[in-house]
């Protein structure tokens, strides 16, 4: 019962993320990063606060730490990764970006100790690749070999490392500490640096103009991505952190596939490929998960 509560909980953050996405692009363009990222780190930091001030004061050393390290990881891995797509080409950087899948794999099992079958490991290996077809824009933005010079690849690569990490560390945080502790403390170490950063730039007495002019993706995107990172963690405190964000991570797929219809482009033959891929992938691992 618990594996079908943990792939129902993924398949929650999957959906969340990739319907998210577009307000979160939308907030961005609208007012900035910055102010995204504050709105939804706000927002975790106020509606969770009541279910977790008993636990917050009574957090031992170890976990306190723990949860530090989280926030430092999740605050470098958001700049990494926006400043990469600022910087680079979005067609290039975000293929790069999904290497943040294996990265999580790797380290679930080799430090969180987690033992997968080998149909679980293909066809975590076969959503990867769907998903890596799927945001790339052209075929030859697969060929990774000749785009390591361009601008904003080395800053991708190190967003996925973060973006695992993150990963990683709310999975073991969900299950040492609790869930929404975890994206509490995350979301709020999120809410205080682009309130930091904000209030030393200027930016931040324009926050309510801001809300008042752009509710609905500000809105839209705050809580569709705080569900999504409490449905993530709550996954990963029942099935491994591995399947959990395989699942998850396809989110990506949804959202390309979400962005081509509303804008009316042609999907490429590589892209049907990788769809079809990721959610065959989805249902093997989901069906071999549970048995």
């Amino acid at each position: 019962m618990s594996n079908y509560l943990g792939i129902i909980f993924a398949f929650v953050a999957l959906l969340s993320w990739g319907f998210g996405d577009f307000f979160i692009q939308r907030t961005a363009r609208a007012v900035g990063i910055w102010k995204a990222l504050f709105f939804i780190g706000i927002v975790g930091f106020i509606t969770l606060l009541p279910f977790v001030k008993n636990e917050i004061i009574n957090l031992d050393a170890n976990s306190l730490i723990l949860l530090v390290v989280l926030g430092i990881v999740v605050v470098f891995s958001s700049l990494f990764y926006f400043e990469a797509l600022k910087r680079g080409k979005i067609a290039v950087i975000e293929p790069l970006l999904g290497l943040e899948l294996p990265i999580t794999v790797g380290l679930s099992m080799s430090l969180q100790k987690e033992h997968l079958t080998l149909i679980q490991l293909v066809s975590i290996g076969v959503v990867f690749v769907g998903i890596v077809l799927t945001i790339t824009a052209h075929h030859t933005y697969l060929h990774y070999h000749q785009r390591i010079f361009e601008k904003g690849v080395i800053l991708a690569g190190i967003g996925a490392i973060g973006m695992a990490l993150t990963n990683f560390l709310t999975g073991v945080s969900s299950q040492q500490i609790s869930p929404l502790t975890t994206i509490w403390f995350a979301h709020s170490s999120l809410a205080v640096v682009c309130a930091i950063y904000l209030t030393y730039k200027g930016g931040f007495r324009t926050i309510l103009s801001d809300l008042r002019d752009n509710p609905k993706p500000i809105i839209g995107q705050s809580i569709l991505d705080n569900i999504a990172w409490i449905m993530f963690a709550l996954a990963t405190t029942l099935i491994p952190i591995s399947i959990a964000t395989t699942i998850s991570e396809s989110y990506i797929a949804l959202a390309v596939l979400l962005g081509i219809s509303i804008n009316r482009e042609r999907l490429r033959i590589h892209q049907i490929v990788g769809i079809v891929l990721a959610v065959s992938g989805i249902i093997a691992l989901s069906a071999f998960t549970v048995n």
